[in-house]
């Protein structure tokens, strides 16, 4: 099993999320992050005083997925949330070991399939 966590923009969500769908992931789980990388900060003005603020706000989608089905899955997140510009955003992939769905006690892929 692989678990792919994907850093996008929040604009890309609706459309990451429907490709997700259409091609079978039944369970992401979705944040509201803020992080930095090579766009660096952006001024923001708060209470009438100007500051610049290192981080920017980004969506964070994770997924558990069979090994089989990763590959597609990265392709349908980097297909949807391109933007072309810096700052779109990062995929990583980890393996996982082991995953238990507590309502039933089942294990490994037959805990993440629906």
């Amino acid at each position: 099993m692989k678990k792919i966590e994907a850093i996008i923009n929040n604009s890309k969500l609706e459309e990451v999320k429907d490709r997700l769908i259409e091609i079978g992931i039944g369970g992401v789980t979705v944040s509201e992050v803020k992080g930095f990388g090579y766009q660096k900060g952006h001024p923001e003005i708060e209470i009438g005083a100007q500051y610049v603020s290192d981080f920017l706000p980004k969506i964070k989608l994770e997924t558990v997925v069979s090994d089989s089905s990763a590959e597609e899955v990265v392709e349908a997140i980097v297909d949807h949330a391109q933007t072309g510009y810096t700052g779109a955003g990062k995929i990583f992939i980890s393996s996982i070991d082991d995953a238990v769905r507590i309502r039933t006690g089942e294990r490994g892929e037959d805990a993440i399939t629906f």
